[in-house]
């Protein structure tokens, strides 16, 4: 099951936590349109094709708190880093991707419907098919990854093979990520206590 519907991340904990009888990792919220966002708005700034993207990922909700994550991306095999100046990343590039659907929806009156629908094409495929790029996904945590509290849905850089994802292991976080991975946990928490009720 990929949830699509806003609040993504907490409607799927809501579905999982609704249905014991089935594996908790068959639930995923998207966070793949958010990854697309930033690998388009980074193949602008950089003047590239997002496909020599590499290691580009989000993390947390599907929210203005989540985050962008350029620590780890490569372009044609350089450091994202190196390329675009920190001021950018920080104060344009971050919140671009975490208020483009608001941006959308001023400008155009609607969701971008079909670019939700594509996302969720390449999440599918990449689930089903594999993929050995990192990806991002929000999947149900167990308490262990990256010191994110157990029963959120959370968006990690993921890699999937047999129909199974995995989170990318052992990543360093400096101080900054660390920061920012902590604010859309907290916003999350605050997601799940607002509908515990509905969780069973």
């Amino acid at each position: 099951m990929l949830v699509v519907g806003n609040p993504a991340n907490t409607n799927c904990l809501i579905a999982m936590k609704n249905a014991p009888n089935l594996p908790r990792e068959n639930f995923n919220a998207m966070t793949r349109l958010d990854h697309n966002r930033g690998l388009a708005q980074l193949a602008q700034k950089v003047g590239s094709h997002p496909r020599f993207i590499k290691n580009f990922s989000i993390w947390g909700n599907h929210s203005s708190t989540m985050f962008p994550d350029l620590h780890y991306t490569t372009i044609n095999g350089k450091r994202a880093l190196d390329l675009v100046n920190q001021e950018w990343y920080n104060n344009e590039f971050i919140p671009i991707v975490q208020q483009r659907g608001a941006a959308i929806i001023k400008a155009r009156g609607a969701s971008s419907a079909a670019s939700a629908g594509n996302s969720a094409i390449d999440h599918m495929r990449d689930w089903v098919l594999g993929s050995s790029e990192w990806v991002s996904m929000s999947i149900p945590t167990d308490g262990k990854a990256y010191g994110i509290e157990k029963d959120l849905i959370f968006s990690f850089p993921c890699t999937v093979k047999d129909g199974k994802y995995t989170i990318v292991p052992n990543l360093a976080l400096n101080d900054f990520s660390r920061s920012k991975i902590e604010e859309t946990q907290k916003e999350l928490i605050q997601e799940r206590g607002m509908v515990e009720h509905l969780l069973r």
